[in-house]
């Protein structure tokens, strides 16, 4: 006899019947263990299709398992409150919503069959699913939304918090002395050629000149010059340098950096920004943000209020 175990539906070859239990209680309605396997399915494929160790597998089938099912527990959630607050869609509305869908695809009503089929979906399924959506967004526009306010000042400290999105980009101009480092240097050889250089940034901070001292001890391409290395955007730099140039003003310079090339010094010679953007311009784009984030968290805390209120049990 052939016994198949999966997800804790037994099927025999023999009787060839399904057993069928409730693994959920949620207030009044109940979730079966036929719903969850329907909605792991896709999952469950993908996961032993693409993991071969099936320990590995069985970790991760629980994991979505375990995220499925809290996914459904708050869908039957959301589904009572959708009743006990009389929320309601007509069949024009789902008409409408698919027509859009359709358009944002390029999609004609054959190819939308097409990619139904494709999925194992009817079209009265893809109906009802429209129609769950348009409630659940509706339910959270009741319960969430409409009480959710962005004011001008929100906007405005959101602007002023972030300079480096709306205030231009930052561009350093800078200077730099290099020692390079040969070949098959020992650790002692580069410990004082780093010393050497530590001595370098001292003679600098004691006010000596950085584009003198890079004319005579720098092996850098640009040392005529005084090391001037030019003006970089901060994000054109690498991760080092940036950590490096945190907080330094005009005038100041780095600390010893071991880099690719060579220990480095960098003298700021100047920080300019570009044009920033005004908060006119702007504006809506902050509100918009600030109004998701404010939706995300304020329907995260209403679910699990709604969740404390209510009587779930998770039957194993």
């Amino acid at each position: 006899m052939m016994t198949a175990i999966f997800l804790g539906l037994t099927t025999t070859t023999v009787a060839s019947t399904v057993v069928d239990r409730i693994v959920a209680v949620v207030n009044e309605d109940i979730i079966l263990l036929s719903e969850l396997n329907s909605r792991m399915g896709p999952y469950a494929e993908r996961i032993q299709q693409q993991v071969p160790d099936e320990d590995k597998q069985q970790e991760m089938l629980f994991k979505v398992r375990e995220d499925m099912l809290n996914r459904l527990v708050d869908e039957k959630l959301t589904d009572q409150e959708i009743k006990r607050n009389d929320i309601q869609v007509d069949e024009a509305q789902i008409d409408a919503t698919i027509e859009r869908i359709k358009s944002a695809n390029y999609f004609t009503d054959e190819d939308l069959r097409r990619f139904l089929a494709q999925e194992q979906m009817t079209m009265d399924q893809y109906r009802n699913q429209i129609r769950e959506q348009i409630l659940r967004t509706r339910l959270v526009n009741y319960e969430v939304k409409s009480k959710i306010v962005i004011t001008e000042e929100d906007i405005k400290a959101y602007y002023d918090d972030h300079p480096e999105l709306y205030g231009g980009k930052r561009h350093y101009h800078l200077r730099n002395i290099l020692l390079k480092v040969p070949d098959y240097s020992s650790d002692s050889e580069k410990q004082a050629m780093r010393e050497q250089l530590e001595n370098i940034r001292e003679r600098i901070e004691n006010g000596q000149s950085f584009a003198d001292l890079a004319r005579s001890v720098s092996q850098g391409p640009t040392a005529a010059n005084g090391g001037d290395i030019g003006e970089f955007e901060t994000s054109s730099l690498s991760p080092l340098i940036q950590t490096a140039l945190e907080g330094l003003k005009a005038g100041q310079t780095t600390a010893v950096l071991d880099t690719d090339l060579g220990f480095q010094l960098f003298f700021v010679e100047s920080i300019n920004r570009d044009e920033g953007k005004p908060l006119d311009s702007v504006r809506e784009e902050i509100h918009q943000k600030l109004f998701k984030e404010e939706v995300d968290t304020k329907f995260l805390s209403w679910l699990e209020a709604l969740r404390e209120r209510s009587h779930i049990k998770i039957i194993k």
